[in-house]
Formats: C-alpha cells, structure tokens, sequence
C-alpha cells in the first residue's frame, strides 16, 4: 500500500488538488483514508477509480439514466 496526501495524489491523477478537495465534499473522486488531520489516498484507489472512469463513447447509458 502507497499512501499519498492531496498535492502527490492530484498530481499522480493529473487533476488539481482544489478538485480532489472539492470531490471529498460530492462524493465524485477516488475513495480516501482521514487520518487525524490528514486526508490520504492509496495508489490501488486511485487506479481503480481512473479505470472506473473508463469509456466508449462520449454518452453512455449510465448519462442517459441520470438525465431521466
């Protein structure tokens, strides 16, 4: 397990480190560890959360059902 803080998991997901922060509040971003003051995320989350956000094709069925 490679545990990384906000600054080192934005950059290793190439996002910023306002929008993880901003994912923790919706629910949107990668699962994440709260330990004492510190927020942390685990490499393996962070890969399966980018493969979660795999596609093929711009719309998709899972779009379609949140717009109904």
């Amino acid at each position: 397990m490679t545990l990384l803080r906000t600054p080192k998991a934005a950059e290793y997901l190439g996002l910023s480190r306002s929008w993880l922060e901003k994912s923790r509040m919706t629910g949107d971003g990668p699962a994440y560890f709260k330990l004492g003051a510190s927020v942390v995320y685990d490499t393996d989350d962070l890969d399966a959360w980018i493969k979660s956000k795999k596609r093929t094709a711009v719309y998709d069925f899972a779009d379609r059902m949140k717009n109904d």
